[in-house]
């Protein structure tokens, strides 16, 4: 009768034991515990389980990552001439967006383009940066698609700002160059239009062919709906 009454005692601790310790979050007992945790490889690892062995793949042909817009034009001489043209500003000339481009234009342009646009930003003056030409001159003739393409890739001594400044706030900036360009020639001030409507810029096709390398097909003619998009840099969505 002892020795049965302290058989249960230890299998009533015991018991508890088990209990507390289990954690409801997590089961105590996984039948093929592989179809709930999954292997852990290596971003850049070698491995027989994937094609050519590497975990590492390029993305799916038309992806666009979250936060990033295809650009149409490339960094070539022909593209930036042909976006000089043809590319226009697709954000509306509000108050509100000339007042963020002058903003923006302050912390990126003025050091070096000069609070006015004239060429003579504080690092010109100082002799840091020479040959900045105004905004106004006739040999450069610059349009908002110019402005735009140079914000993206850079132009001899500036650099690309593509990475610190997203489409809209590019264009924001192109709109208040354009306005001081407006200024150092004389001309009158443009007036606001008074609709304040946000836009979204829809993508059209990729800056940099990323699958050049991989011998896949030119996706200047594809965005991936199967139509053309070779004349189309950007759509305004509501």
């Amino acid at each position: 009768m002892r020795s049965l009454f302290h058989k249960t005692i230890a299998l009533f601790l015991v018991s508890f034991a088990v209990i507390s310790c289990q954690d409801k979050g997590d089961p105590n007992y996984q039948y093929m515990p592989d179809m709930y945790e999954s292997v852990g490889y290596e971003t850049y690892g070698e491995y027989d389980v994937f094609e050519n062995g590497q975990e590492a793949k390029l993305p799916v042909e038309g992806t666009v990552a979250r936060g990033w817009m295809p650009y149409e034009y490339q960094n070539n001489t022909m593209d930036a001439q042909e976006a000089k043209v043809k590319l226009t500003n697709p954000m509306l000339y509000t108050e509100d967006n000339y007042n963020n481009g002058k903003q923006l234009y302050t912390i990126y342009c003025a050091v070096c383009h000069g609070d006015k646009g004239d060429g003579k930003g504080i690092l010109v003056e100082r002799e840091k940066i020479l040959g900045v030409p105004s905004y106004d001159d006739a040999g450069r003739a610059i349009t908002e698609g110019s402005v735009y393409h140079v914000m993206y890739y850079g132009l001899n001594n500036m650099g690309s700002y593509a990475s610190q400044t997203t489409i809209e706030e590019r264009w924001q900036i192109a709109h208040y160059v354009m306005s001081l360009k407006d200024k150092l020639e004389g001309k009158p001030e443009k007036e606001f239009v008074k609709e304040s409507a946000k836009t979204k810029l829809l993508p059209s096709r990729a800056d940099v062919d990323l699958y050049e390398d991989a011998g896949d097909k030119d996706s200047s003619k594809d965005n991936g709906t199967g139509l053309d998009t070779s004349d189309n840099q950007t759509e305004i969505q509501e």
